[in-house]
C-alpha cells in the first residue's frame, strides 16, 4: 500500500480527521474596471463559479490577487501582460490585437451580420475549437483561453445630432481597432481609442464622437461629453477572452484546471445573455443621467434607408480581410465562410452576407 492510502486509511479510522486544504495564489487582472460588465463579471462569474467548484471537494482554494481597472497594464497591453506572466490570468482584448490575433478578428471585418451575442459567442467558440490555426494564434502566445467576450450591437455617441450617413462626413470618430473599418465610405475620419481614453478624446477634441455600445458609454460617463445617440445598430463583434498564462496553467492541479474550464464556459454563457438583455435598460439609464445636462442626451434611430446607404457603401471588408488572410498563408477563407454559415445555421440573417466564393 502506497503513502497515500496508508494516509487515507488512516484518517477514515480517525474521527474528525481532515486533510489540509491547499491554497493557490494566482493574479487576475484587466485593463479595464469592474464598472465595465464584463469585467465585473470575471469576479461575479468567472471568479465565483471557480470557487464555488472548488468547495464542492474542499482540496483547494485560490486566494486571488486583484488588479482591474489598468493597475498592471492598459488596454494595449492585455495580450503580452497575460503572455508574459505579468498576470495569471487576465481579459484580453483581441480587437487591439489585429496584428497577433489576425483570424481571431473576423466578426470586425463583417459588420451588420448579427445583433445576437450569445449566438456570436457559441460561433466563436465553435471555430476555435474547429480551425487548428485558430486555436494555435492564441496558444502560440503561451495562453489558455478560458472564457469568451463580445459586445452589445454599436451604436454611434456624439457631439452633434446625425440623422444622415452624410452627416458623418469629415467628422473624427473613435472606434476600437479594426472596428474603425465600419466607417469604411461614410467620409468619417476613424480614430483608434478604447473605453478608458473616449471620453477625454472627445472632451478634448480629438475625436467628434465614438462608436460604441451602451454598456461601455454608460460607466464610462461618455454620454456626458457625447450625448446625441444614434442607434444604428451594426452588429456586435466578439471582442476577447479570459485566459490565463500557459505556465501558470501547467503548474495548477487538473482539478483547479476543470474547475476553471467549467466556469469559463458558465461565464461565456452568462455574459452572453447579459448582453443580449441588459442594453435597453442601460439606455434609458443613459437617458435618465444625461436628462439635466446642457445639451441632454437624445436618442434617435438612423432611418431604415441610411442604414441600408451605410451597408451598401462599405467596401468588401469581409472578403478582402479573407483574400489577405489566405495571402499570407491563414484560412481567413475557411473562417469567414464558416462564421458567415455559423450564424445563419443558428437562426441569424445578416444584413450583408459577407462570404468569399
Amino acid at each position: 500500500m502506497n503513502l497515500k492510502a496508508i494516509l487515507l486509511a488512516s484518517a477514515m479510522l480517525i474521527p474528525g480527521a481532515t486533510f489540509a486544504q491547499e491554497n493557490i495564489d494566482l493574479t487576475i487582472a484587466a485593463s479595464h474596471p469592474t464598472a465595465i460588465p464584463w469585467v465585473g463579471m470575471m469576479q461575479t462569474h468567472f471568479m465565483a463559479e471557480t470557487d464555488r467548484l472548488l468547495a464542492e471537494t474542499g482540496n483547494y482554494k485560490i486566494t486571488w490577487n486583484e488588479a482591474f481597472g489598468g493597475a498592471l497594464y492598459k488596454a494595449n497591453a492585455t495580450l503580452s501582460s497575460v503572455e508574459d506572466g505579468v498576470t495569471d490570468i487576465g481579459w484580453v482584448f483581441s480587437l487591439l490585437e489585429g496584428a497577433e490575433l489576425p483570424l481571431s478578428q473576423v466578426s470586425s471585418y463583417a459588420p451588420f451580420a448579427t445583433n445576437n451575442p450569445p449566438v456570436q459567442l457559441a460561433v466563436m467558440q465553435e471555430l476555435i475549437d474547429t480551425v487548428p490555426e485558430l486555436k494555435a494564434e492564441w496558444e502560440g502566445h503561451n495562453i489558455v483561453v478560458l472564457g469568451l467576450t463580445g459586445t452589445d450591437s454599436y451604436d454611434l455617441y456624439a457631439k452633434k445630432p446625425i440623422a444622415s450617413v452624410a452627416d458623418l462626413n469629415g467628422m473624427k470618430i473613435s472606434a476600437p481597432g479594426v472596428l474603425g473599418t465600419w466607417l469604411s465610405g461614410t467620409g468619417a475620419n476613424p480614430v483608434d481609442g478604447s473605453l478608458t481614453t473616449y471620453y477625454t478624446d472627445i472632451q478634448t477634441g480629438v475625436s467628434d464622437g465614438v462608436l460604441s455600445l451602451a454598456l461601455g458609454v454608460f460607466p464610462a460617463k461618455i454620454y456626458e461629453v457625447a450625448p446625441y445617440v444614434t442607434k444604428v445598430q451594426m452588429g456586435t463583434a466578439f471582442s476577447g477572452a479570459i485566459a490565463i498564462n500557459k505556465d501558470s496553467w501547467d503548474a495548477l492541479p487538473a482539478e483547479v484546471q476543470e474547475a476553471m474550464k467549467k466556469a469559463g464556459a458558465y461565464y461565456t454563457e452568462a455574459h452572453g445573455k447579459d448582453l443580449l438583455e441588459r442594453p435597453v435598460a442601460v439606455m434609458q439609464k443613459i437617458v435618465e443621467a444625461g436628462a439635466t445636462q446642457d445639451p441632454p442626451v437624445t436618442v434617435a434611430d438612423l432611418p431604415q434607408d441610411q442604414r441600408e446607404a451605410w451597408v451598401n457603401a462599405l467596401p468588401d471588408l469581409a472578403g478582402n480581410w479573407a483574400r489577405d488572410m489566405d495571402a499570407k498563408g491563414l484560412p481567413g477563407s475557411t473562417v469567414l465562410n464558416a462564421y458567415m454559415a455559423g450564424l445563419k445555421g443558428r437562426g441569424e440573417t445578416p444584413v450583408r452576407d459577407w462570404k468569399v466564393e
